[in-house]
């Protein structure tokens, strides 16, 4: 059970982290909208739609974060760099491991970007969802995601009448899960990440530029499942050896 003390160290520690995002927010009204969302997302709300979480923050109606959701410009890949620098900062670690995993977000209409029937390991089961790619750093310290990419399907990326229609930027091609992946591998690297391992599930061990890519930073091991079309098992290479298959178990 938490207490009170507790409780009271992890609001100073969301201030913290809320006082270095603050400047990524150009006036007061959107940084009181950042801490007042991240709250909500911490909070024990069932759903986190713009209606429950203006209730979470004491508001009357659910416009002022609805506006801030939807219309509030802010450079993303800034906070995600400045989130990723505190994690680095608390959970550091030379032996840590770089988790690539993807997620689904089960949708109901068909306008969200992104979203088709697909599958969903949220689900368990083909739904009609949203896909994320996601890096996490895990260490002996703790563990926390420091990026993210949402997965934009082929029909989306090669239909302009419903990118245009939900904001896609004209930049944002189709990329697979395992590219998105290896560019927020790549980015952690570059910015130096303190890691060893990186590990992913089958989607991402099944792609051979991928795994040669790790292979070409020098001094990063892997360990990445392959499907049963290769039998049960990983790919897995330490850092200071050569590749070699291992069976499970």
């Amino acid at each position: 059970m938490t207490d009170v003390s507790e409780a009271e160290g992890w609001a100073r520690d969301l201030d913290e982290v809320m006082a270095r995002l603050a400047p990524r927010f150009g006036r007061v009204e959107p940084r009181r909208r950042a801490l007042a969302y991240l709250r909500g997302l911490l909070a024990p709300v069932k759903r986190k739609n713009g209606w429950q979480l203006a209730e979470a923050a004491g508001d009357a109606t659910p416009d002022g974060m609805q506006d801030f959701l939807g219309r509030m410009r802010w450079d993303a890949d800034a906070v995600r760099d400045d989130l990723r620098a505190y994690v680095v900062e608390h959970l550091g670690d030379p032996d840590a491991v770089l988790v690539l995993d993807e997620t689904g977000f089960v949708k109901k209409g068909a306008k969200s970007v992104g979203v088709q029937r697909q599958y969903s390991g949220t689900a368990g089961r083909v739904e009609n969802c949203q896909v994320g790619v996601f890096l996490g750093y895990a260490s002996r310290h703790g563990h926390a995601l420091i990026d993210r990419a949402l997965y934009l399907p082929e029909v989306w990326a090669g239909d302009a009448g419903r990118r245009a229609g939900a904001g896609v930027p004209a930049a944002v091609a189709f990329a697979t899960k395992p590219k998105l992946g290896l560019r927020m591998l790549e980015r952690a690297l570059d910015a130096g990440v303190p890691c060893a391992w990186v590990a992913g599930d089958s989607v991402y061990g099944a792609d051979r530029a991928l795994r040669r890519r790790i292979e070409a930073r020098g001094g990063l091991g892997y360990v990445l499942a392959v499907t049963s079309g290769w039998a049960p098992g990983a790919w897995t290479r330490g850092p200071p050896t050569s590749r070699r298959r291992a069976g499970s178990g």
